[in-house]
């Protein structure tokens, strides 16, 4: 696979999914063949000019939709053809208003018990993650990019401390349509207010998982979400 064939992404993109975008468009389309390994993530951090955690981010996007598989210690690699289980929801698609409705509705469904599971199923390391994730959630880059990347990486630690595949597969799915939530909020108030709010809608959930309340788990994460839906302006029907 040719680096050269690869731009670099825009600052104002939505970084992990417009690289996902462009390596999953080179492997259904056959210029990365089925099986052959992708570039570390150093040198496609290079490639794009982006960081390495963004990189981490579109790879694992593209393991959600199935398009890569990564191997422990190895790499990332093109899933072979016949593997492949695609759902793809394309960005544009969430610039309607009633699909962003759509995405929170589900969201809710996984989410606010995905956070009471994971209050009684985390182990150790899983709480670390948690508290690692937040911990760049609140340092000097939760004002940038890398912000929104460590907002993303809490919810895909979450699904990971259910200890369900399950849970970790869907809501990795849907991780990089949350980035696309989160850019639009923030768009619409004041930075420092909505990035502080947000914050603490985390720490709530942090610490509700790690006192292992199932209850106060999933009232956060639902606190957390409804809080999110309205700073966008939407009206949700779910129960």
């Amino acid at each position: 696979m040719a680096l050269t064939d690869f731009n670099q992404i825009r600052r104002n993109a939505h970084l992990p999914a417009r690289i996902a975008a462009e390596i999953g468009r080179e492997i259904v389309e056959g210029r990365i063949a089925s099986g052959e390994k992708l570039p570390t993530e150093h040198l496609l951090a290079q490639t794009f000019g982006v960081s390495r955690s963004v990189v981490r981010e579109a790879i694992a996007q593209l393991r959600n939709e199935g398009l890569v598989e990564t191997r422990q210690g190895v790499g990332a690699f093109a899933t072979e053809k016949d593997r492949r289980q695609m759902i793809r929801v394309e960005p544009a698609d969430l610039s309607d208003p009633e699909n962003f409705r759509d995405l929170f509705q589900l969201r809710l469904a996984l989410e606010v018990e995905a956070a009471a599971l994971a209050a009684v199923s985390h182990t150790p390391d899983d709480l670390k993650r948690l508290d690692e994730v937040l911990a760049q959630m609140t340092g000097a880059a939760k004002w940038t990019e890398e912000g929104i990347v460590a907002d993303l990486a809490f919810h895909r630690a979450v699904a990971a401390a259910t200890r369900n595949d399950y849970f970790i597969q869907f809501i990795g799915f849907i991780a990089e349509r949350i980035q696309l939530t989160i850019n639009a909020a923030r768009a619409k108030a004041v930075l420092e207010e909505i990035v502080e709010v947000t914050i603490a809608e985390h720490v709530a959930i942090r610490d509700a998982i790690a006192a292992r309340d199932a209850s106060r788990a999933r009232s956060a994460m639902r606190d957390h979400l409804d809080g999110a839906s309205g700073r966008l302006n939407l009206e949700l029907t779910v129960p």
